[in-house]
Order: structure tokens, then C-alpha cells, then sequence
């Protein structure tokens, strides 16, 4: 879609594209500008919320921004649009929206003040990958250097198969300056507390003996102003609600795309006039939590129904609660290890406005996964979505979720609206990246482990090394 387009043309196109960041880039500054006022972690390091110009490089930093509105298929009489958020063929996730936005703001103060910044990043995988591919995408455009810009990623052990391989892994003296550490311990959530401990023991010590900033990125501040832009693209590229309303449905784990949204819809003009979204989450039974807040108020697991094993088939089943799976694998199954997130801090939020405005949730099956499997393919075509033919080849289950999540709800009348606008978080299979080899990975069981690692990737070129005491 060229910009010389109207925005009344995009509107009815089947499918609209845009370089979302470059497009809205004024109004995502602004964002920015609020979202660091109130930044839930005041006390720590931020380069701060000024953006670079938007110059030649920064426009080619930023056209891993592409995002789409697409018309699908009905499904029964709900109609159906995607908002695909995954087109960035470096991740396939729409975690690249902040990603860039962090990095750009990262260059702006490296260029502002001199200081290098070193990202410090927790992650369940598709993060660490986002964040890793921008940094690399600024090195090649010019934006900053090796030496000014890089990024410690900590991950858990079981997400290694998640994690995609570039030079930043592939090239030896990049691969120190900008390594993946992977976490054993039992619980994969532990990688934030890990990484929270480190930056509070060792930030300012870092900087003293390196002159290099630390940042710690896990702020919902440091994402919602990038996923503004969804409210923007829907404001602009697609007809107004339809007067019974448009849910939003998205797979979640602490939905920080969709209060990114619901900031971003005060942004777009309209006022009290404008219906408020609606919004429907999609989980999976390994963590329900935001699913089971909303329901019940808290996210205790004896809020779950029950689930009986059919030993004829293998499958457990429950029929009393139409919120969860009528059929699975195990009750505790982990379709996707990005969905790791317990008790969010986010339901705070999410609850509210969901009960305040309409819209539900619903968990997901494996099972039930498979067996939509097909059917959701054929209906992705349209948008130029190509799922994988065979499913056991997909590492990126958030839109086969999604997707199942709005079925089985339309099916089971929990979803009543005449419109549903599906957030394409990600999605890739095995043939879109390489693993990174185990041999190019770190590991660290606590602070004493992972210090050394921080240390190389801060300290300076493998040249000088022995030049400095």
C-alpha cells in the first residue's frame, strides 16, 4: 500500500499495509514522552523518552515495522479481520514494535551524551530474539556502533529451540558483546527475578568500571508506547465499530499489546464518542491466570475445573466450565513456552476494563489446536499468511491459539459480537530460523554465575583487553 493512498481506499482494500513506527512516529513520540512520566520503575537507568529524527537511516532502521489490516473469511456470523503484527521476517513477532522503539530511543541518548547502553533483557524467547534483531538492525544502518550499542538476553533453559541465530550470535567478538544466557531453574519466570537481582547488585558498579549504562528493560512503559500503533492502524486503515462493537481477541500472557492499544485509542481523536474496545483473551492451561482473574477475581489454580481422564483415549476431559478446554492432552499442558507469565500485574488493569467495557476469555487445548489446525490455515490465506502444512513443524503457536480461542468461544456463545479484529502476536514454524547452537549460549543459575558474562560484553574489544586493569 503506497502513501499516496486515502485512508478511505485502505479502509475498504482487503488488505492494508503500513510501516507503522515511520507512520505514526510523531504520535508514538508523544506516547513515549507519557508513558516515561509514569514508568512503573522510576528508580532505575532510562536512556530516556527522546526518539532520533526520522532521517533516511532511521526510516530504513524502522521498515521492520510493516503491519497489516486484512479481511478474513467469516467465521459463522461473526466477521472476521487480522491485524497482522508478525510480517518482520527477523522475529515473525510483534515484539519487534517495541524493540525498535526501545533501541531507537537507546540511540538517541548514545548520541545525546556519548555514554554506551548495554540492554539487560528477562525473557521467555521471542523478546530476547526481537530485541537481539534491532540491535543488530541499528548497527546496520549506522544508528550506533559495537562498542556503543549491545544486549545480555536471559532466557530459560526450555526455550532454547526458540531462540533465532544471527551474527550477533554467529561472529565471536559479537557473541561476547551480546550474549544469551540461558537460566536452569525449575520455574521459567525466574529469569526476571534473576535478571531484576543483577541490575540492582551490579548497575552501578558497571558503570563506574566500564563508563556503560545498564538497562533494564522489563517496564510496561518501555512496550506500550510502541503498540499504540494498533489503535492508530484501526483508526485509520479500518470502518468504524459496528454498533453491537468490535472485540479485539488476542493470546496473552500479561497482554501488554492490549493496554498499549487502549492507550493508543486516546490518541486517535473521537473523544466519548468512540465506543470502547472490547477485549478477549486467550490463554493456554500451563498459566490461565488472567483468564481465571477475570472470572473469579484471582488466579488460584483451585479455580480450574476439573479434568477426568478418559483412559479409553487417553484425553481428559471436563464439561462444567465453557471458559476452558472440553478436551486436552493434560491439564497442565505448555503449548507454547512464550506464555510463561503467573499472576500478572497487568489483570489489575485488564480485569477492569473488560468487565467496565464487554469482551471474555477463553483457555486452549493442544488438542483443540490440532484439530482447528487446517481450517484455520485455509482461512489465514486470504491475508497471505501461510501456515506451515504440517503443525508439528510451528515454534510459534500465538495465532493458531488466538484463532482456536475465537472459534470454541464463537461455538459456545461466549463471543456474541458481530466483529472480531484478531491481533496476530506471531507466528513462525522451523523452516523461518536457525536455533542458535547450544555451544554460542551462556548459562547462569544465579548473580555470582552471571556477572562474568556481563562483564565481557561491557568490558572493551578483545584487543585491549589486556591494556586495562
Amino acid at each position: 500500500m503506497n502513501s499516496t493512498e486515502t485512508t478511505d481506499q485502505m479502509q475498504h482494500a482487503a488488505t492494508a499495509v503500513v510501516p507503522a513506527l515511520s507512520r505514526y512516529w510523531e504520535t508514538v513520540g508523544r506516547a513515549v514522552r507519557a508513558m516515561h512520566e509514569h514508568r512503573s520503575l522510576p528508580g532505575d537507568f532510562t536512556p530516556g523518552a527522546e526518539l532520533p529524527p526520522l532521517d533516511g537511516p532511521v526510516r530504513r532502521y524502522l521498515e521492520a515495522s510493516e503491519a497489516a489490516v486484512a479481511r478474513l473469511p467469516d467465521y459463522r456470523e461473526t466477521r472476521m479481520r487480522l491485524l497482522d503484527l508478525r510480517r518482520n521476517p527477523g522475529t515473525r513477532t510483534t515484539k519487534t514494535f517495541g524493540s525498535l522503539l526501545m533501541v531507537a530511543r537507546a540511540v538517541a541518548y548514545i548520541r545525546r551524551t556519548g555514554e554506551p547502553v548495554t540492554l539487560l533483557t528477562p525473557s521467555s524467547g521471542n523478546k530476547a530474539t526481537a530485541l537481539r534483531d534491532a540491535v543488530l538492525r541499528a548497527h546496520r544502518a549506522g544508528l550506533a556502533d559495537r562498542d556503543q550499542l549491545r544486549i545480555v538476553s536471559v532466557v530459560p533453559e526450555r526455550s532454547r529451540a526458540k531462540l533465532w541465530d544471527s551474527p550477533l550470535s554467529s561472529d565471536p567478538e559479537l557473541r561476547r558483546r551480546n550474549p544469551v544466557v540461558t537460566y536452569p531453574g525449575p520455574d521459567p519466570a525466574g529469569v526476571k527475578e534473576l535478571a531484576r537481582a543483577y541490575y540492582d547488585e551490579y548497575a552501578d558498579l558497571l558503570r563506574t568500571r566500564y563508563g556503560s549504562a545498564l538497562w533494564y528493560t522489563l517496564d510496561i512503559a518501555n512496550y506500550q508506547a510502541a503498540d499504540t500503533v494498533r489503535a492508530l492502524m484501526e483508526a485509520e486503515l479500518m470502518p468504524p465499530p459496528p454498533a453491537r462493537g468490535r472485540v479485539h481477541a488476542h493470546a496473552v500472557s500479561s497482554a501488554f499489546g492490549l493496554l498499549g492499544h487502549h492507550y493508543g485509542t486516546s490518541l486517535t481523536g473521537g473523544g466519548e464518542e468512540r465506543m470502547p474496545p472490547r477485549y478477549f483473551l486467550v490463554q493456554h492451561l500451563s498459566t490461565p491466570d488472567m483468564v481465571l482473574d477475570l472470572l473469579h477475581g484471582d488466579a488460584s489454580r483451585e479455580r480450574m475445573p476439573r479434568f477426568t481422564l478418559e483412559t479409553s483415549t487417553g484425553l481428559y476431559h471436563q464439561s462444567s466450565d465453557p471458559h476452558f478446554p472440553r478436551t486436552t492432552h493434560h491439564p497442565e499442558e505448555v503449548i507454547d513456552p512464550t506464555f510463561y507469565t503467573r499472576a500478572p500485574m497487568t489483570s489489575r488493569v485488564m480485569t477492569p476494563l473488560i468487565k467496565a467495557n464487554g469482551g471474555g476469555g477463553v483457555v486452549v487445548s493442544l488438542h483443540e489446536c490440532l484439530a482447528r489446525y487446517p481450517q484455520i490455515r485455509e482461512m489465514l490465506r486470504p491475508a497471505g499468511v501461510e501456515l506451515p502444512h504440517d503443525p508439528r513443524t510451528v515454534r510459534e503457536w500465538s495465532l493458531v491459539m488466538v484463532f482456536t480461542g475465537v472459534m470454541e468461544a464463537v461455538d459456545r456463545g461466549l463471543l456474541t459480537e458481530p466483529e472480531v479484529l484478531v491481533h496476530g502476536s506471531g507466528s513462525y514454524a522451523e523452516t523461518d530460523f536457525s536455533p542458535i547452537p547450544a555451544q554460542r549460549l551462556q548459562r547462569a543459575a544465579d548473580t555470582a554465575e552471571l556477572h562474568p558474562v556481563v562483564s565481557r560484553a561491557m568490558g572493551p574489544a578483545a584487543s585491549h583487553r589486556g591494556r586495562r586493569s
